[in-house]
């Protein structure tokens, strides 16, 4: 097997909550070590680490034992295998909740006022740490899809028939769809960090493209990212280490210039919007 020791897993679990709790005290903050969760990150069919499971730390007198399933942080549940359908199914239930009670009143509302709620209630929740699901399957992300396409058949009413196709509204409402929201929070956390706006611990994952020093002045482009190395798990590239190249490099010139957030918002929602629909 790959973990030989697990008293030395142990220990290291136990430093790195101390870590934490040392960190949290500093800022003035309490660990709960009662709500405290563990969960071990692995790929699927992976025997060698069918022993970890086995592990318990114990740490001010609680026992922190590998969750089953998955684990919440920040609203955010994270499966073992990061494929996030916990989550996933989470958000899913909660906007079909809000879009149930919306349809109650649905009749009384105007175009606006029920597009602003669409806002405020569903895609607040769409979007919210949708980074984290790049590179996701597209069976996983087809089904947030049919949350949006949802909304678009409430927000129009009896304009759509039954059979009638939801791109057109979907595109007269200004929607941009699941993978391109996808995009947007990309490439404005890799904006922020060229700008040196992010956290230091994410402009750490990227890196500015060395230019060749023989190469026209014409043809120099500081604005592009370093691509890595070939990573050794398919999963590896869901990482906003990859991530970030990927998706900040095929931007046009002007948006990777620009410096202003406002207005690099404003243009790259307009790329994505003419990407996704002509």
């Amino acid at each position: 097997p790959l973990f030989h020791d697990m008293k030395d897993i142990e220990s290291k679990i136990i430093n790195c909550l101390s870590d934490i709790k040392a960190w949290m005290t500093r800022n003035h903050l309490c660990l709960n070590s009662t709500k405290t969760e563990a969960i071990i990150i692995k790929q699927k069919n992976d025997y060698n680490t069918s022993g970890l499971h086995s592990i318990k730390a114990n740490y001010n007198g609680e026992t922190i034992e590998p969750a089953a399933s998955s684990v919440k942080s920040l609203g955010v549940y994270f499966d073992q295998y990061l494929c996030f359908d916990d989550h996933v199914n989470t958000v899913i239930q909660a906007c079909n909740m809000h879009l149930r009670n919306l349809r109650v009143i649905g009749n009384k509302l105007s175009f606006d006022l029920k597009k602003q709620l669409i806002h405020c209630l569903i895609f607040s929740r769409l979007d919210y740490c949708n980074g984290l699901l790049y590179g996701l399957p597209a069976q996983v992300l087809k089904k947030l899809q049919k949350v949006q396409n949802s909304c678009v058949k409430f927000l129009f009413g009896s304009r759509i028939k039954k059979f009638d196709h939801v791109t057109p509204f979907l595109k007269e409402a200004h929607f941009l769809p699941i993978r391109e929201r996808i995009d947007f929070k990309i490439a404005l956390n890799t904006f922020k960090c060229m700008n040196n706006t992010a956290p230091e611990y994410l402009r750490n994952c990227i890196e500015v493209k060395q230019q060749p020093p023989k190469i026209l002045r014409t043809e120099l482009d500081y604005f592009l990212l370093e691509v890595p190395p070939v990573a050794n798990y398919q999963r590896t590239y869901r990482g906003f280490k990859y991530a970030a190249p990927h998706v900040w490099n095929v931007l046009p010139y002007d948006i990777r210039t620009e410096n202003n957030v406002s207005r690099f918002k404003t243009k790259l929602k307009t790329y994505l919007f003419k990407k996704a629909f002509d």
